[in-house]
């Protein structure tokens, strides 16, 4: 490949990504999963990354996800937003957010999966209550709020 094949305009980061802002900061949960999770921007603002540590069914986690557009080498970044949670029990999980006014949407594996939460912000942005919703009925609510205000 020549010089001219890897030099390319780097795309401002999409507005489907910087909506998002409305979750940095530190947060509550409580419902089917209790602790903290913390969001933060990596430094250009294309990737949003979550922290989590959580009690779930009686065990730890502690995790870590990347939260924007896939952008494979030499490609253009992807039409949603994917990320990918990386656990202490070894999981790799991956995701499509996506938020419509004041309802988040994240899905397991791709847009449209049975697998997903659906939450909506209240209080100011202060609250975000929802649940999570698995196939064949198993899911739990969650509620997130924010203690950094």
């Amino acid at each position: 490949m020549s010089d001219e094949q890897y030099t390319q305009v780097t795309p401002e980061p999409s507005t489907q990504v910087r909506v998002l802002d409305r979750l940095v900061g530190t947060w509550t949960v409580s419902g089917g999963a209790v602790g903290t999770v913390t969001y933060e921007w990596m430094a250009g603002g294309y990737f949003l990354i979550q922290r989590v540590d959580l009690e779930q069914y009686g065990q730890r986690i502690h995790g870590v996800e990347m939260i924007g557009h896939l952008r494979p080498f030499g490609e253009q970044p992807s039409a949603d937003v994917y990320s990918r949670f990386y656990d202490s029990t070894g999981n790799t999980l991956d995701y499509v957010y996506e938020l419509d006014g004041d309802t988040l949407h994240i899905w397991g594996g791709e847009k449209g999966s049975p697998a997903k939460f659906t939450g909506t912000f209240t209080d100011g942005d202060r609250v975000m209550d929802g649940a999570w919703v698995y196939p064949g009925g198993g899911g739990y609510p969650s509620t997130m709020t924010r203690t950094d205000a």
